[in-house]
């Protein structure tokens, strides 16, 4: 199947990313190459674009996108969580800007035998990384049930968390929960009837719950965006589109204590604590798709953009 993502937020992420012709651009989430392409259309000869994924399908689908670009785009295999020493190794210490797309590519929900949806019958997979052992078959059939609960309730903010979690205990002491179609069901009969109609799919929140965890996500955002702001050069900018209230409260909330890192107590007349700031918040409210786009992609719906510039 044909690797195919829609990017979201498109003219307004490159827009904000304000590049420079021969700057140093980072990709830390490439997919299909969507945002990588419109910042190569605007790159000299003498600028270079960093691609990095973690998920193999989605380096060869941005490879072959970006074939026309191949001699100013890198393309690394990875964890953008691992940027700052994968970008040492390229011999780069310093960018002009860096961009995140997070969450699950279309394609990855599209294409069933990934186990990242509900709408199919597959094996519990979940992996962005398919080298990681850690999967949702591991998660749903090996994690306690205090932990699931705390995963399908932190994770997903599923107000039925307890009640799944037990169900998933239960069905899974008769026999494992190997595919998608199975714990989807689980889930669906652990939710009272009335409570399923509107809101969506049942599984929903539980699905996007196992594949955090499967995959770390919240855990490498928050350990990843101080780094990447070191990174940047003066005036370099760092764009982040979000999917969810958790990943976009964890890029607010970290973008605001760069601007702001003074630990002092307010009575104090001067700083004493030495924090510096590291620059200014761009977006005081996230940019969040036109109408147009949420009509033509209605995955959009839910990513916000906010962007931090960096100042020396």
């Amino acid at each position: 199947m044909e690797f195919k993502h829609q990017s979201v937020l498109l003219s307004e992420t490159i827009e904000n990313l304000r590049i420079k012709p021969d700057g140093i651009y980072v990709d830390g989430t490439i997919g299909g190459g969507g945002h990588a392409l419109e910042v190569l259309k605007q790159l000299s000869r003498k600028g270079r674009l960093i691609g990095i994924d973690q998920d193999e399908d989605a380096i060869a689908a941005a490879t072959d996108r970006l074939m026309d670009y191949k001699e100013r785009v890198t393309i690394l295999r990875g964890n953008y969580r691992d940027m700052v020493p994968m970008l040492n190794a390229e011999g780069i210490t310093s960018v002009d800007g860096i961009l995140l797309d997070l969450g699950v590519s279309s394609w990855q929900l599209d294409e069933a035998s990934r186990g990242f949806t509900y709408r199919s019958d597959a094996p519990l997979d979940m992996r962005m990384d398919r080298r990681q052992a850690l999967s949702a078959y591991q998660v749903v059939n090996t994690y306690s049930k205090e932990e699931l609960y705390h995963v399908i309730r932190d994770y997903g903010e599923e107000k039925f968390a307890e009640n799944i979690a037990k169900h998933i205990c239960i069905e899974r002491e008769k026999q494992p929960v190997e595919t998608t179609g199975e714990l989807a069901a689980i889930i669906k009969a652990s939710i009272p009837a009335k409570m399923r109609s509107g809101g969506g799919h049942p599984a929903k929140k539980t699905f996007q719950a196992i594949r955090i965890e499967v995959n770390r996500e919240l855990e490498v955002l928050e350990e990843s965006l101080d780094g990447m702001i070191d990174l940047l050069n003066n005036e370099g900018r760092l764009c982040v589109i979000t999917f969810h209230s958790l990943e976009d409260r964890i890029v607010k909330n970290n973008f605001r204590k760069n601007e702001h890192p003074c630990i002092c107590p307010p009575q104090f007349p001067v700083c004493v604590c030495g924090r510096k700031s590291k620059g200014i918040v761009v977006t005081r409210k996230p940019i969040v798709p036109t109408k147009g786009e949420m009509e033509d992609n209605p995955r959009s719906k839910s990513s916000k953009l906010r962007v931090f510039e960096r100042r020396i």
